[in-house]
C-alpha cells in the first residue's frame, strides 16, 4: 500500500509538471490614446481563460489552449476589439488600442449661452412647467420665471426679455420652431404686458442668452425656444377659480391614443383685488380680458406628429395719473387690445432624415387713447392705433451622420404688414425677410463636439442682405466638468415703430463671445459663464412732438455699444437637504450704448450692474404641501430725461435730467396645497394656491416720467407694491397627485 501511494503521488506531480510546462502566458497592455485603460475584460474567445486590466492597462493570464484563437477586449465605454493570435509553446504578448464608444448619453453637449429644460435633460432641467408654477413671484409665467436665471434683467415697466444688456425687443420667442410675434399682451406705457400663452402647453424649452443656433435669427441678444406637448396621457377636464379669473378647459384623447383635441376659455378682471389692496396705479377701468384657445394633435402611423394651436385674447384697461403739465390736472390713457395666434407644425422621420415644417400667423391690434383732464372736463384727446399681421413659415431637414453627429438645413420666411395711425402720422410698414441656413453637429468623441452653422437673410424693406456665421465648441475636462465656447454674428432689422420717415437704414449687428465652465452631477449643477457682446450699426433716433406725446424717429445706423459680464448659477435639487430644491444666480453686467436718442455712450436705463436671485422650494409629503420662497436684488438702474433740438439744421439730442434708481428688492412667498378632494376613484386632482409677491412691501421704482420741458417728474412704480393671489385648480379625469408629489409641486 505504501508503494502504491508513492506511485500515485509521483503520477500526480508528473501530471502537474506536464500541465505547468504546457501553460502559455498571454500578456499585454490596453490603451486609449497612449493612456492605459482600467477594467478592460480580456478573454480568449470560446474559453474560460482571460483577465482584467489593471490601472495602467496591463493584463496577463495563462492558458493551456493551443493553435489559432481570437482575443477579445471589451469595455462599456469603448468599442470591442478582436485580435487573432496563435498559441504554441512560447508566451504571447499582445497590445491593443481601443476606440471610444460613441454614445448620445455620454457625449458632451455644447451649452455655452443656453439652458435646456426637457425630459431628455431632466438631471439639470430648469423651467419645466412644474419649475415655473412652483417659483414664487413668477405668477405661472415663463417670462417671469426667466428672471431667476442668469443673464436676464428685471425690467418691470416694459414687456419683453431683457438679456445681457439688450432691449426687450432684441430677444425672440419661438413655438415648435415658428416665431411668436405677439407673445406678450398689449398694455399701457409703464405697465408690462403679461404672457398670453398657458405654461402647461409646453413640455420643455431651450433658453439661449447668447451664441444661439443658426436656425434662428432677427435677435441681437437671445432666443427662447418652446416645445409644445404631444399627446396627453388621458382625457381630462380642468377648472380654475380665483378672485381675479375664472377658467375652464378640456383635453380629449382618442380611443386609439393617436390623436387628441382640446380647448379652454378664461375671463380675468382686477376690480375685486383693486378694492382689497392698496394699488399705486389709479385704474379708472380695471384691467380685464377674455381669452380662449384651441388645439389638436395627430400622431401618424409612422410616428410623425401634426400639431395645431390657436389662441385669441382681448384686454381692456384705463389709467389716470397726475399730469406733469401745469395746465392740466390729470393725464388719462385707455387701452383696447386684441390679438390672435395660430401655429401649425409637422414632424416626420423619413429613413435617416427628419423633416420639421411649421408656420404661424399672428394678428395684433392696440388702440390707445390719450387725453388730459381738469376738474371740469376731459379734453385734448388723441388716438394711437396700431395693427399688424405677421406670417412665419419655416422648414428644416436634418440627417443623422452617426449617433452624435448630424447636418441640417432649411429656409424661413417672415412677413410683416403693420399699420399705424397717430395724429398726422399714418404709415404702412411692409417687410419680407427671407432666410436660409445650414448647420452641422460634429461629435468628434464623447469628450469633444462642435456646432458650426451659417445663416443668410434678405430684407425687402431694407433692400439689403447679410451672412451670419455661428460656431460653438464643447470639451469634457473631467467626468462631471465640461467647458464650452461660442461665437456668432447676429443681425436684426430696426424696430418699425421708429421708422416714421425716409432714412437710409440697414441691419443692426451684434457679435457674441461666450465662455462657460459647467459641473453637472445627479441633483446638482454649477455654471460659470463669461460673455462679451459688441454692437454695431444700432439705429439713432430724434425726438418729435405730436400733440401731448413725444415719439422717436429713426435717422441712421451710426449707433454702437458693448456688453460684458460674468454669471454664476448653482442648483441643488434635493441632494443636500431632504425635499428642498434651491438655486442661486448672480450676474455682473458692464454695458454702454450710444443708440436711439442717447446723446453719447451711456449705461442703458434697462441694465442693472449687479443682479442676485435665490429660489427655495420645500415640499412636505406628509402634508401634501409645497412652500416656496424667492428673492431678487438688483443694483439701481440709471435713468435719463433726453430731449432733442436743432442747431443750424442739425438734429441734436441732449440730457436734461439723469440719476440712478434705488436698488430693487423683492421677497416672494407661495404655498401649494393638495387636499384630499375629488372623486372617490381618485380621478381628480386639486391644487390650492396662496401667493404673496413682495412680502416686505418694498417700494420699488422702475424709472421716471418727465414733463415736456423737463422741469417736473413722477416715478414709474409697480401697479401695487404687494400682491396677494388665492386660487384653486381642479382637474377631472386624471389623477396627477403622485406626479405632483414626485415633482415637488
Amino acid at each position: 500500500m505504501k508503494i502504491q501511494g508513492q506511485k500515485l503521488l509521483f503520477l500526480f506531480f508528473f501530471l502537474a509538471f506536464i500541465m505547468a510546462y504546457s501553460q502559455v502566458k498571454v500578456s499585454g497592455r490596453v490603451a486609449f490614446k497612449n493612456k492605459g485603460i482600467n477594467e478592460v475584460n480580456v478573454t480568449l474567445k470560446d474559453t474560460y481563460d482571460g483577465a482584467t486590466t489593471d490601472g495602467q492597462g496591463n493584463f496577463y493570464f495563462e492558458t493551456s489552449e493551443k493553435g489559432s484563437h481570437i482575443l477579445t477586449f471589451t469595455h462599456p465605454k469603448y468599442e470591442t476589439v478582436e485580435k487573432s493570435i496563435v498559441i504554441e509553446n512560447q508566451d504571447v504578448a499582445v497590445n491593443a488600442d481601443l476606440k471610444e464608444q460613441i454614445s448620445e448619453i455620454d457625449a458632451v453637449v455644447v451649452s455655452a449661452g443656453s439652458i435646456e429644460a426637457s425630459d431628455k435633460k431632466r438631471a439639470t432641467a430648469l423651467l419645466t412647467p412644474i419649475d415655473i408654477y412652483t417659483t414664487a413671484g413668477a405668477d405661472g409665467q415663463i417670462s417671469s420665471a426667466l428672471n431667476y436665471l442668469p443673464g436676464v434683467q428685471k425690467v418691470g415697466e416694459s414687456g419683453g426679455l431683457f438679456i445681457r444688456g439688450g432691449t426687450g425687443t432684441e430677444s425672440r420667442i419661438f413655438m415648435d420652431g415658428s416665431l411668436i410675434n405677439n407673445y406678450f399682451s398689449n398694455s399701457i406705457p409703464g405697465i408690462a404686458g403679461r404672457d398670453q400663452f398657458n405654461t402647461s402647453l409646453f413640455k420643455g424649452n431651450i433658453f439661449s442668452s447668447g451664441g444661439y443656433s443658426a436656425l434662428y435669427g432677427q435677435a441681437l441678444s437671445g432666443v427662447l425656444m418652446l416645445e409644445s406637448v404631444d399627446l396627453p396621457d388621458q382625457s381630462s377636464y380642468d377648472i380654475g377659480i380665483s378672485p381675479i379669473f375664472l377658467s375652464a378647459g378640456f383635453q380629449k384623447l382618442g380611443t386609439n391614443k393617436n390623436y387628441s383635441f382640446g380647448a379652454s376659455v378664461g375671463y380675468s378682471i382686477l376690480s375685486l383685488m383693486q378694492k382689497a389692496l392698496n394699488f399705486n396705479t389709479d385704474f379708472i377701468d380695471a384691467p380685464h380680458g377674455l381669452n380662449g384657445d384651441l388645439n389638436f394633435r395627430v400622431k401618424t402611423k409612422s410616428g410623425g406628429f401634426f400639431k395645431y394651436y390657436g389662441m385669441y385674447n382681448s384686454n381692456t384697461m384705463g389709467v389716470r395719473s397726475e399730469s406733469l403739465e401745469p395746465e392740466y390736472d390729470f393725464g388719462l390713457v385707455r387701452l383696447k387690445g386684441k390679438n390672435t395666434y395660430h401655429n401649425l407644425s409637422f414632424r416626420q422621420k423619413f429613413g435617416k432624415y427628419l423633416l420639421n415644417v411649421g408656420g404661424s400667423y399672428s394678428y395684433n391690434e392696440s388702440n390707445l387713447n390719450f387725453s388730459t383732464e381738469t376738474h371740469e372736463n376731459e379734453s385734448d384727446r388723441t388716438q394711437l392705433l396700431t395693427d399688424g399681421n405677421y406670417i412665419n413659415f419655416k422648414a428644416v431637414l436634418e440627417r443623422k451622420i452617426n449617433k452624435i453627429s448630424a447636418v441640417r438645413g432649411g429656409f424661413e420666411l417672415n412677413n410683416a404688414d403693420e399699420k399705424l395711425n397717430f395724429e398726422s402720422v399714418q404709415k404702412n410698414y411692409k417687410d419680407l425677410i427671407s432666410s436660409a441656413f445650414v448647420e452641422t453637429d460634429l461629435g468628434f468623441s464623447n469628450a469633444l463636439s462642435a456646432k458650426i452653422g451659417v445663416r443668410a437673410e434678405h430684407s425687402s424693406f431694407l433692400g439689403k442682405s447679410n451672412i451670419a456665421p455661428r460656431f460653438a465648441l464643447a470639451y469634457r475636462l473631467a467626468r462631471d466638468w465640461t467647458t464650452s465656447l461660442a461665437y456668432g454674428l447676429f443681425y436684426q432689422n430696426p424696430e418699425s415703430k421708429y421708422i416714421n420717415g425716409p432714412a437710409e437704414l440697414g441691419f443692426q449687428k451684434s457679435q457674441h463671445f461666450v465662455f462657460q465652465v459647467q459641473r453637472s452631477s445627479e441633483g446638482r449643477s454649477l455654471r460659470l459663464e463669461a460673455f462679451y457682446k459688441k454692437y454695431d450699426q444700432l439705429i439713432k433716433t430724434f425726438n418729435i412732438t405730436q400733440g401731448n406725446q413725444q415719439n422717436q424717429t429713426a435717422l441712421n445706423n451710426d449707433g454702437y455699444g458693448y456688453a460684458k459680464g460674468l454669471e454664476l448659477f448653482w442648483r441643488d435639487n434635493k441632494k443636500t437637504f431632504k425635499n428642498i430644491d434651491y438655486w442661486i444666480t448672480y450676474s455682473f453686467l458692464d454695458s454702454k450704448r450710444d443708440f436711439l436718442n442717447y446723446p453719447v455712450s451711456l449705461k442703458p436705463n434697462f441694465a442693472a450692474e449687479h443682479t442676485l436671485s435665490a429660489v427655495v422650494k420645500r415640499f412636505i409629503p406628509e402634508w401634501k404641501m409645497g412652500v416656496n420662497l424667492s428673492y431678487t436684488y438688483a443694483k439701481g438702474r440709471p435713468y435719463y430725461d433726453i430731449a432733442s433740438t436743432f442747431d443750424n439744421g442739425k438734429a441734436i439730442n441732449y440730457t436734461r435730467n439723469e440719476g440712478r434708481l434705488k436698488d430693487y428688492n423683492a421677497l416672494n412667498f407661495s404655498i401649494n396645497y393638495l387636499p384630499n378632494l375629488g372623486k372617490k376613484d381618485g380621478k381628480a386632482f386639486t391644487v390650492l394656491v396662496l401667493s404673496v409677491s413682495n412680502v416686505l412691501g418694498s417700494k420699488n421704482v422702475y424709472g421716471y416720467n418727465f414733463s415736456m420741458d423737463g422741469s417736473r417728474s413722477s416715478a414709474v412704480v409697480p401697479p401695487v407694491n404687494t400682491f396677494v393671489f388665492v386660487g384653486a385648480f381642479i382637474s377631472f379625469g386624471v389623477d396627477k397627485t403622485e406626479d405632483a408629489i414626485n415633482n415637488n409641486l
